[in-house]
């Protein structure tokens, strides 16, 4: 029978088997990228599994929404997300590489951080300002992940994929700013009134 303390140290000798005792470097997995081609492989891997998350993950925060602006953006986001799932197949092709989705851990705790908000707020303009404010951590997660990708595409020479990654990049500014604009020209105010 394991006690607390034996679990405790089991636990910690497996993180540390993860680094060198001596230089705290985390060892890489035999599996690791070895090249920039396969570390933008794999953000198109992450960001894919981001994306398609969304789509699940949007129509839920409309439903929770009461303000007919917001309801709006994140449906009209909702749309541009699954042409950016398009266009995010059409890099995949155009790096020869067949889409494939790896779950991304930091959208995945976006979201959940989302849905707690849900349950923390009571329905109305207080919950309306909580789904902004989680839903524009996840634009700036995407805009840095799609900056970093479409950066990626023109330091390997890949034109078409930077101009089509740009292009989401793009779209996500526009999204944070519309969420921005909800907020101050309405929701914030509201919310803060209830106070």
């Amino acid at each position: 029978m394991k006690t607390a303390t034996n679990k405790k140290e089991t636990t910690k000798s497996k993180a540390t088997a993860k680094t060198t005792s001596k230089t705290g470097v985390t060892k890489p997995k035999s599996d690791a990228a070895s090249g920039l081609t396969e570390l933008f492989e794999d953000g198109l891997k992450d960001i894919y599994w981001a994306e398609k998350a969304l789509t699940k993950a949007l129509p839920k925060m409309a439903k929770n929404a009461t303000s007919p602006e917001l309801i709006d953006a994140l449906n009209n986001h909702l749309t541009e997300t699954e042409g950016q799932i398009s266009r995010l197949e059409q890099v995949f092709e155009l790096a020869g590489q067949k889409a494939v989705a790896k779950k991304c851990d930091a959208m995945a705790g976006l979201i959940e951080e989302g849905n707690g908000i849900l349950e923390e707020t009571e329905i109305g303009v207080v919950r309306d300002a909580g789904i902004i404010a989680a839903c524009q951590k996840i634009e700036h997660y995407e805009i840095a992940t799609y900056g970093t990708l479409r950066q990626f595409a023109e330091t390997l020479g890949m034109e078409e994929a930077a101009s089509l990654l740009e292009q989401t990049l793009e779209e996500e500014k526009a999204a944070d700013k519309a969420l921005t604009i909800v907020a101050v020209n309405a929701v914030n105010f509201e919310a803060a009134e209830a106070d």
